[in-house]
């Protein structure tokens, strides 16, 4: 059973599982001031949306640098990936922004027994439909 796949990368106890994850969802509004009134605003539509995993992993259950390295490639193509939770539910296609790690807790050679770890996930429109949308206009 996987927590979350992106793409074809599964997020579980063997690769990275996750502690935590954070969404944020922005609305775009425009102001203007207005004299002895509150700003006039102008609904412009959706704005970002953001998804950030955290968690740690240990070196006695999987090589969570392997895995890092995995999504830093993925990373490094740019694209936008489906991301899709353990229900199946469906959150929409997202690149991925940032990665952080922090090694703890080094064995004699340097290798850590654990890896804290931070994904940062920006979601885009999905490439089908934009290219849908210029083809039709």
């Amino acid at each position: 059973m996987h927590l979350m796949a992106l793409g074809m990368f599964l997020f579980e106890i063997g690769t990275l599982p996750y502690d935590e994850l954070q969404r944020k969802t922005d609305w775009r509004h425009v102001r203007s001031g207005r004299v002895g009134a509150r700003d006039a605003t102008q609904f412009l539509g959706v704005g970002d949306e953001t998804i950030s995993l955290s968690g740690a992993v240990y070196a006695e259950i999987a090589d969570g640098r392997v895995s890092l390295d995995d999504l830093r490639a993925m990373a490094d193509d740019g694209e936008a990936l489906p991301l899709i939770d353990g229900t199946g539910a469906v959150f929409g296609n997202f690149v991925i922004e940032a990665i952080d790690e922090r090694h703890a807790f080094l064995m004699s050679d340097g290798r850590p027994r654990r890896i804290d770890f931070g994904i940062d996930l920006l979601r885009v429109d999905d490439p089908a439909s934009s290219t849908d949308a210029a083809a039709t206009s």
